[in-house]
């Protein structure tokens, strides 16, 4: 009873204050899908240049996921994360006060760098604080606020435009962002153990992780198939939705939120199902291969327009809460005191494929408009394209041997 009550009062001291980052991280990744039309005609730009504008988000994100790693060993997640808040903030302010394309990029990379440790920053407090045994539940409800913020960003979202305007919207965000950076700081701090180990020892040892095969396997499918989604929730969904569907823009807001609850859904599913799956012999692979293809399913559908995209949409985002297995995956065949160096590496892979897909998908639209296609063609094309590229990198995470040990680094 003890055990139980000293774990509540560590929950509620540390928890709650990761999970508030996560939510507005998760947002701030999806809130441009449903702005895009007033940042189009308010700004003036093309699709290419939305492109651009929103995946900034994910290039600085992935850029620096290896360096964070490095941070959190050596300074302790509180401080890392708290000061990168900050970033955020500043970065969302400068979005809102933006007047040129080049501003709000740089604003949007502002706000990448600023969150890239929500996730990361939580799993190593997590490591730090609570037993091994309880980290799976814990992963849960770190990716259920980030759910919930993908939520929000919808159908909320669309809502408060007329009162806020894209622009308060950002200004909003900013004051919560410094609000989350106040609370995180109210967790308690551990003592970093990583200066045991020399700071050049720890970067050849990330470099070596690029060097294995195990995380060649993982790499293509995580750039291609996950960074793909989040390319298409974080910007094109609304766009497809109101050009290829003919949605209005609230109902195309209201699909974007059932993917979003679709995608909590698989989230808890994981958590509270997947190890009872696997004693009645359905591994954590299993379950990550079903959620690949049926990914690939879901996108085929939604270009052939075989189902409702109540339907179709929902399933997609299904289909990605199950793809994020591949970091448990992927880390089981390292040594545990990798897994930090691990996952940022291959959230590195993910987001420079957000960003090039984001970026491109934009770019084709616009190449093929300028050749005579009418949007919804074009982004037919786009899609389809992706969809073929996918394939292949599933196909090769199929054709490659699934890890049985930890693999040990020079």
């Amino acid at each position: 009873m003890a055990s139980m009550h000293s774990y509540l009062h560590l929950w509620r001291r540390i928890v709650p204050a990761y999970a508030a980052g996560y939510f507005l991280s998760y947002g701030l990744r999806s809130v441009n899908a449903v702005i895009a039309p007033e940042l189009i005609r308010d700004l003036g730009i093309t699709s290419a240049d939305m492109g651009l504008l929103t995946s900034a988000y994910f290039l600085a994100f992935g850029l620096v996921q290896l360096p964070l790693g490095l941070l959190l060993d050596r300074f302790g997640p509180r401080r890392v994360e708290a000061a990168l808040l900050l970033l955020a903030a500043a970065g969302c302010a400068m979005f809102g006060a933006g007047q040129t394309l080049t501003t709000l990029v740089l604003g949007r990379a502002l706000i990448g760098v600023g969150v890239s440790s929500c996730l990361m920053a939580s799993f190593k407090a997590f490591s730090q604080w609570f037993p091994v045994e309880r980290l799976p539940s814990l992963t849960a409800t770190i990716m259920v606020a980030g759910g919930l913020g993908a939520l929000c960003a919808s159908v909320p979202v669309e809502a408060a435009l007329p009162m806020l305007g894209w622009r308060g919207m950002f200004f909003l965000f900013a004051g919560l962002l410094v609000a989350s950076a106040g609370f995180v700081l109210t967790v308690p701090d551990k003592p970093a153990l990583a200066h045991s180990e020399p700071l050049g020892q720890q970067i050849r040892t990330l470099l070596g992780i690029f060097g294995k095969r195990v995380f060649w396997r993982f790499a293509p499918q995580g750039c291609l198939c996950s960074g793909g989604f989040m390319a298409i929730q974080g910007l094109w969904a609304v766009p497809w939705l109101m050009e290829v569907n003919g949605a209005a823009r609230a109902d195309a807001a209201g699909v974007l939120f059932l993917m979003g609850l679709a995608m909590l859904t698989g989230f808890i599913f994981v958590a509270s199902c997947s190890r009872w799956l696997s004693r009645h012999g359905i591994a954590p692979m299993t379950l990550l291969t079903l959620g690949i293809g049926m990914g690939l399913l879901a996108e085929a559908t939604i270009i052939a327009d075989l189902a409702r995209p109540a339907w179709s949409w929902p399933l997609l985002g299904l289909s990605f809460s199950l793809s994020n297995i591949a970091y448990s995956q992927l880390s089981a065949a390292f040594p545990v005191a990798l897994s930090g160096r691990v996952n940022t590496a291959l959230n590195l892979m993910v987001f420079v494929g957000a960003f090039g897909l984001q970026w491109g998908i934009g770019a084709m639209v616009d190449v093929l408009t300028g050749g005579g296609h009418d949007r919804a063609q074009a982004f037919r094309i786009t899609f389809s394209v992706l969809l073929v590229v996918q394939a292949l990198a599933f196909a090769w995470f199929m054709r490659r041997p699934t890890p049985q040990t930890r693999q040990l680094l020079p």
